[in-house]
């Protein structure tokens, strides 16, 4: 059995009012086995579409090597733009060494409720994915069971957005698309993408998301 630790500390800059939460990285970045390409930070995947995507938004000429310069430009991305990353997983075991959400067994939660109180101006979560089973929606849902607090649906389309009270503060959260190449089939079949193809044959899913995600990152 794999024990699947992520690998990252919860980066959370000072004042972040956004925060990206998604699950784990690749199994390869719990064991340093690093792929040309990949970067050792959070969503470094190379075969991972959010720094593409932010890249695209933001026009950051981001670097995607192993290296500590990319790192940086990350780091000084989020900083600069009040942005954290705290992935819901702390670590789950895996009978299959993938990096697939339903492999994941035995699986130990942060405390997000917690880190939530800590940081008391962050009124968003971006979830990279929906309410799939082990998506980072259904874990956080998972996280709020006997604890009294519920999230309230704001939109049922695509991407769902729900409230959470936490004391006196709402906080919004929004089930993005997934990053991951696995979620393309799930992007192809979505009317608002098949509307956009129509209008635009040269457009792909990335580029969907690159529309998505840019609502939400920069709203």
């Amino acid at each position: 059995m794999f024990t699947h630790q992520h690998p990252y500390e919860p980066f959370i800059p000072k004042g972040a009012t956004k925060l990206i939460v998604g699950t784990l990285p690749p199994p390869r970045f719990t064991t340093g086995e690093f792929k040309a390409g990949d970067v050792d930070f959070c969503y470094g995947s190379r075969d991972g579409y959010l720094w593409p995507i932010l890249d695209r938004i933001f026009d950051l000429n981001l670097s995607f090597e192993t290296t500590d310069k990319a790192v940086e430009e990350r780091k000084a991305f989020l900083v600069k733009h009040k942005i954290g990353i705290c992935d819901i997983v702390e670590r789950a075991y895996r009978a299959k060494v993938d990096a697939s959400d339903l492999g994941m067994q035995d699986i130990e939660l942060r405390d997000l409720l917690g880190i939530l109180k800590v940081h008391e101006v962050i009124d968003t979560l971006l979830f990279m994915g929906g309410n799939s089973k082990n998506g980072p929606e259904y874990f956080f849902r998972k996280h709020l069971k006997g604890t009294g607090k519920v999230l309230h649906e704001v939109s049922g389309d695509v991407p769902r957005i729900h409230n959470l009270q936490l004391g006196k503060r709402i906080i919004k959260t929004v089930s993005l698309i997934s990053p991951s190449g696995a979620a393309n089939r799930a992007v192809g079949s979505l009317q608002d993408y098949k509307r956009m193809k129509k209008e635009n044959p040269e457009i792909n899913t990335l580029d969907f998301r690159v529309v998505q995600y840019a609502k939400y990152f920069r709203g």
